[in-house]
């Protein structure tokens, strides 16, 4: 088989070792979600966003049903498991009463969310009184206790898996803050103790426990009662607790569709230092980008993952051969072998290990030279003793010095250099905010620094100037349309939005794709304020002048002046389209909604407004300029 010269040297971006891509199931989260099922839960109601009154397991249930939606994105190797309490039946394998544990057929309790479970749980409302049915789990004259017995079957579910290797919680979600209101005397004491001896039990195994409290329309609720000792809240936690609650609550019902990384190691890696002196290291991400998950490709009959093998046919037998194939390489009239290990060996030209170069002072380093997001590296003695206390060594010295470690590293395919920048311990009254450490920077190659001023220099060499009062007129206009308290977290990438949003449609058999909202569209109210648009204009024509004609200096080009006819012929055609149209009387009468998307641009088209968005936004567009 012959080398193919661009397979040797091609560069594998998304390679296997690239801690960007790299995600582990050995730290999943196992989550068995509590929700009280009482009449209290059924009774009780509050306003929502759409105007129309929710009861409070109805709010539990969507929150429990967006977040099933979203965990397949986010974090598809998760485990849930879904249980009522205070319920007329009984579903658990321990048969205690009160008990329910939401399933579906060919699923265990605890167990990934599949596209049937969430189809069935979305329809919970419909079926929950016939099937399951509502009780007071807790009254008078009775030692039934389930919230005890939720507490201990959510317990026995997260018994699957180590907690070193796996994240456990319960999500309580509740409206009554007094469970044991309705008994008295030891009763109560009694049963108070036990509960919280479970929930202790429970902790201690490492499984965390978290409330959310559904607050009455009237009367908030009061953690102080009973939750506070079940959950341990004390001191300022407590009064922050209702507040944060609120936030917790909405986050969960307008999920963004989005892939979460937990905090954990990515990969060891060794710094080789000096004379064979060696020690080892933890590296994490800190920022990764977001893409859309592998392809599978699956079989159109079974729906099973289909597995590629590949067979070699020899072309004059017709034989498979069965001995593993050699490359070769022409040169000077004879076929120079290769073995897939020795074609390995040849390409390998970093080891993938961090290879100390020296050190250079930190107003050497740029802003420029950091590539993309850093990873920050923290020793480890797991495997080389003393590796914490030779990086300390090196660490407290960089500070003293204000000087950076340039070393050598990267994958075979992609090596690079990068700078080791020490980071001081940053420690605030509400703990550590900074911990300890360095960072490793990107570093650019000289090809990978392009400086603008060679490119866009005049023939004699010098690159054009702004005047004073361009520069002035530039300011004002970003002054103007300054961002207040910008932040990139605000945005979601719409293009993967609706990526995601098409796939739950096509796993949940739903008839139409969740609608996906464009966040980076421009603000055309805000950009047609009078200010802006007096800023745009003095700007533009500091810069061009008074007798700037854009048409005619498109036509200098000819693709721009076809472009500008193109532009006129359109603007012409709708034009005549629209005066065929009485928008007074489509206005009046509300049937706007009736025409088209191309029908509503001809109006927009021909009063050069802009004809982005849904047709929602179109009319509201059209009636604004009507001033109706």
């Amino acid at each position: 088989m012959e080398l193919d010269p661009d397979d040797v040297f091609r560069d594998d971006e998304e390679d296997a070792d690239n801690e960007f891509y790299q995600e582990k199931e050995s730290t999943k989260e196992l989550l068995v979600y509590l929700v009280d099922a009482s009449p209290k839960m059924f009774s009780t109601s509050c306003p929502s966003g759409d105007q129309k009154d929710e009861t409070h397991f109805q709010i539990a249930v969507s929150c429990i049903s967006q977040s099933l939606k979203t965990q397949i994105i986010n974090r598809s190797y998760d485990e849930v498991a879904i249980c009522f309490f205070n319920t007329r039946e009984k579903k658990n394998l321990q048969e205690l009463n009160g008990v329910f544990i939401f399933n579906v057929a060919e699923r265990e309790y605890l167990d990934r969310p599949t596209a049937r479970l969430i189809k069935e749980f979305d329809c919970i409302e419909e079926r929950f009184m016939k099937e399951i049915g509502s009780q007071n789990g807790i009254i008078s004259g009775t030692r039934e206790n389930s919230l005890y017995n939720a507490l201990w079957v959510a317990q026995a579910l997260l018994r699957k898996g180590s907690a070193k290797t796996a994240d456990k919680r319960m999500l309580l979600f509740t409206n009554e803050d007094d469970p044991f209101g309705n008994i008295k005397g030891a009763t109560k004491i009694d049963m108070t103790r036990t509960t919280l001896q479970r929930a202790k039990d429970a902790q201690d195994l490492g499984i965390s426990i978290e409330l959310l409290p559904l607050s009455q329309p009237d009367e908030e609720f009061n953690v102080s009662l009973f939750f506070a000792d079940l959950i341990g809240l004390e001191g300022d936690d407590l009064a922050q607790f209702l507040p944060s609650v609120g936030e917790k609550l909405e986050d969960m019902k307008d999920q963004l569709r989005k892939r979460m990384f937990t905090k954990r190691i990515v990969r060891k890696i060794a710094f080789s230092i000096a004379n064979g002196l060696s020690i080892e290291l933890n590296t994490y991400a800190l920022i990764r980008p977001t893409i859309p998950g592998a392809i599978t490709w699956l079989d159109s009959v079974s729906n099973r993952p289909l597995k590629a093998e590949r067979s070699f046919i020899c072309s004059d037998t017709g034989a498979l051969v069965q001995e593993p194939l050699k490359r070769y390489q022409p040169y000077k009239n004879e076929n120079i072998k290769i073995s897939v290990e020795e074609l390995s060996e040849i390409k390998r030209i970093s080891t993938g290990h961090l290879r100390l170069l020296g050190f250079k002072p930190l107003s050497c380093l740029k802003d420029y030279h950091n590539l993309r997001p850093s990873t920050f590296i923290f020793p480890s003695d797991e495997e080389v003793f003393g590796s914490t206390c030779i990086f300390i060594t090196l660490h407290r010295s960089m500070l003293r010095l204000e000087r950076f470690a340039v070393a050598f590293y990267g994958s075979s395919s992609h090596p690079q250099l990068v700078a080791l920048i020490a980071q001081k311990e940053i420690i605030s009254h509400g703990g550590q905010v900074e911990p300890p450490g360095m960072h490793m920077i990107y570093l650019p190659y000289s090809e990978d620094i392009r400086h603008v001023e060679e490119l866009y220099s005049d023939s004699n060499g010098a690159a054009p100037k702004a005047t004073d009062d361009q520069i002035e007129k530039a300011t004002a206009l970003m002054k103007r349309i300054d961002l207040k308290d910008f932040s990139v977290c605000q945005f979601s990438n719409p293009a993967l939005q609706r990526h995601y949003a098409v796939l739950q449609a096509l796993a949940l058999e739903e008839p139409d794709i969740p609608e996906t909202i464009d966040e980076t569209l421009p603000d055309e109210e805000g950009m047609a304020r009078p200010g802006v648009v007096s800023a745009v204009e003095e700007f533009k024509l500091s810069v061009y002048g008074d007798n700037y004609d854009e048409e005619k200096e498109l036509a200098g080009n000819g693709k721009a002046s076809e472009a500008s006819k193109k532009r006129k012929a359109i603007a012409d055609n709708a034009v005549k389209e629209s005066a065929n149209y009485d928008w007074d009387d489509l206005a009046d009468n509300g049937k706007l909604k009736d025409l088209t998307v191309v029908e509503l641009k001809y109006y927009l088209t021909a009063h050069s407004l802009p004809v982005t968005g849904k047709k929602e936004a179109l009319i509201s567009r059209i009636l604004t300029h009507m001033g109706k």
